[in-house]
């Protein structure tokens, strides 16, 4: 029997990492998009030599990976950036994905979860999944935790959750959702156990 293919995506801060962990827990094999693509531009990385030539040496960090933080600031200020940047990163990303995913498949994987931050902007990975689950939690929320974990500033975290996929787009393009707000970790896990079982891990 084929594995169920699941989407898995949510705003920054919704926790949708940690219920990516605790499908892995379950059983579940985890396909992580931000992990390839860091992978990908991390120093010694496929992307990195398209990256240069592109954006030049100075978009690079001592080591050699892409200093994201620079990035942001240019992708925020010029939207031709953030174009010419997915251009070279979101290929080289999908082919991972694909070749992790027929791994999976081959070591006989029930579920395969397809963690995924863009995939309701990257519209082509609705055909590809046979259901989409959406972590979701307040604005209010999400800056808290991002501003906890990561030291941003509140307002700069807002610019982050703007450019990204409205709440309502995400819950529009849902078959499941997980409301992670107000909950325990212990909560969460129950949700995410109901739903293993429901995949038959």
């Amino acid at each position: 029997m084929a594995a169920l293919r699941l989407g898995l995506t949510g705003g920054i801060g919704s926790g949708k990492s940690t219920v990516a962990g605790l499908f892995a827990k379950g059983g579940a094999a985890v396909i992580d998009a931000d992990a390839i693509s860091r992978t990908a531009t991390g120093v010694g990385g496929r992307a990195i030599d398209a990256l240069r030539e592109a954006f030049g040496a100075t978009m690079l960090t001592a080591q050699g990976a892409l200093d994201r933080d620079q990035m942001r600031a240019m992708v925020f200020s010029d939207p031709s950036a953030k174009a010419r940047l997915e251009g070279i990163v979101h290929p080289l990303v999908g082919m991972a994905i694909a070749e992790q995913a027929m791994q999976a498949s081959l070591a006989g994987a029930r579920c395969i979860v397809f963690d995924i931050p863009l995939l309701v902007e990257s519209l082509h990975w609705r055909t590809t999944l046979d259901r989409v689950l959406v972590v979701d939690c307040t604005e209010g929320t999400q800056v808290q935790r991002v501003c906890a974990r990561s030291g941003l500033a509140g307002d700069a975290v807002v610019k982050i959750i703007a450019a990204q996929a409205s709440r309502l787009s995400r819950l529009r393009a849902a078959d499941l959702v997980v409301f992670n707000d107000g909950i325990t970790i212990e909560d969460l896990a129950r949700q995410v156990h109901q739903m293993s079982t429901q995949f038959k891990l």
